[in-house]
């Protein structure tokens, strides 16, 4: 009984090791990749090569327009910004484009209350073939960006096999808190293993990771928001119970202020992100993003939301025949986020519905604040009827929460 007692507190003892505390709400900040990719051409293109320069301009960006006090705190490096290896096998920084190192970008951020995020892959090579993290690496590796006082890791899992991805992101949570610094780790692993059951264990994956990556990357389409949702939306029962404080799903950068969407779809992958309670990183130029992008992503009720302390991911809970979907995000104090999300493409759609067909059944009196316009919708009861008009490819959201109770129906 002994022996028992003494395996189980080590398994205890193991799984408190890779609790690290972190992300509580789902990380909001910046992410250089979709937008800016893998340009390291820094003579023909100084303003938007992957560099000291840029990141430093996005951190200034960060600070002073707004992003930061409303959340928007993670400055993320991604791929391309490796050098090479010193002597001992450090990882080095580009050193034409990083001239002062990663620790004075990551000095730099935190004077201006942001955090910093890098990049690195499990295997011998990144995504785009700068030096990888190899198993005898990660130890090193972890050891270094704690000492560059970075504060969270994307780590990705190109060029690496089943076996070391088994190895090596459990390795790697472990080394990151064993540095004793705070570092939040982004996990690509169940990406690379198709992101479900049983090659992907979900329960371990939340003891080890505080956001993960499950699916492929997004691309500046609409065609590729929609197919991420799609693909959460068919193993939501999969992946909804998966999520919560320190440990969330993560379907991949937001594309607003970019090429590919459209007003409404822009404002539709904001709310759809939103109800599935997803990391917000924002991968656009902040230095040239329009003041109708801003209002999209500065939305306060939008990103409170977002940063809902029960951290529940929502789910889809009706689709229509008319092409509207419906999706609810429980909230706390018996708050709801609703999305009336249309998938049509002629012309606006007036969709009838009523909170007695979305499942809600107390009695009780309630409001509903639509999150974009500021509209505030009274009086509604399960049995209310009312009408949303929804945009081709658009969103209508609420923010619904009870406002009075009717008593005990008489029997």
């Amino acid at each position: 009984m002994l022996l028992k007692t003494v395996l189980l507190l080590a398994l205890v003892a193991q799984v408190l090791v890779l609790e690290n505390g972190l992300l509580r709400k789902p990380p909001m900040g910046w992410l250089a990749w979709e937008r800016f990719r893998c340009n390291i051409d820094c003579d023909k293109d100084p303003k938007n090569c992957i560099s000291e320069r840029l990141f430093m301009e996005m951190a200034d960006r960060l600070a002073q327009d707004g992003w930061r006090d409303l959340g928007y705190v993670y400055l993320n490096i991604d791929d391309c910004w490796i050098g090479g290896r010193d002597a001992k096998g450090n990882l080095l920084p580009d050193p034409k484009r990083f001239p002062h190192g990663i620790a004075f970008l990551a000095d730099y951020a935190h004077s201006l209350g942001l955090k910093l995020g890098i990049y690195e892959d499990l295997g011998n090579f990144t995504c785009m073939g700068f030096p990888g993290t190899t198993l005898d690496k990660v130890v090193q590796d972890a050891q270094t960006f704690a000492e560059w006082k970075v504060d969270m890791l994307k780590l990705d899992g190109c060029f690496s096999t089943h076996k070391e991805r088994a190895e090596g992101y459990p390795k790697m949570a472990a080394a990151l808190n064993a540095t004793g610094r705070p570092i939040a780790f982004s996990c690509s692993w169940p990406a690379y293993e198709g992101g479900l059951p049983p090659r992907v264990n979900y329960s371990l994956l939340a003891d080890i990771c505080n956001l993960w990556r499950n699916y492929d990357d997004i691309q500046d389409s609409w065609q590729s928001v929609l197919s991420i949702l799609d693909w959460f939306v068919a193993h939501q029962d999969i992946l909804q119970p998966a999520a919560g404080p320190g440990h969330w799903n993560d379907p991949d950068m937001l594309l607003i202020g970019n090429f590919g969407l459209s007003f409404e779809q822009a404002q539709s992958q904001m709310a759809l992100w939103t109800v599935l309670a997803a990391p917000l990183f924002m991968s656009t130029d902040l230095r040239t993003i329009s003041a109708q992008n801003m209002d999209i992503l500065q939305n306060p009720l939008m990103i409170k939301i977002n940063q809902d302390p029960l951290g529940i991911q929502g789910r889809r809970i009706l689709k229509e025949k008319s092409f509207i979907e419906v999706f609810l995000r429980p909230l706390a104090n018996e708050a709801s986020a609703l999305v009336f999300f249309s998938r049509r493409t002629d012309m606006p759609y007036h969709y009838l519905c009523s909170l007695g067909r979305l499942n809600f059944t107390r009695s009780r009196v309630y409001e509903a604040q639509n999150v974009y316009t500021g509209d505030i919708i009274r009086g509604l009861q399960v049995t209310t009827n009312f009408t949303v008009t929804v945009n081709p490819s658009g969103v209508v959201m609420w923010y619904l929460y009870p406002i009075k109770n009717l008593g005990t129906p008489q029997q």
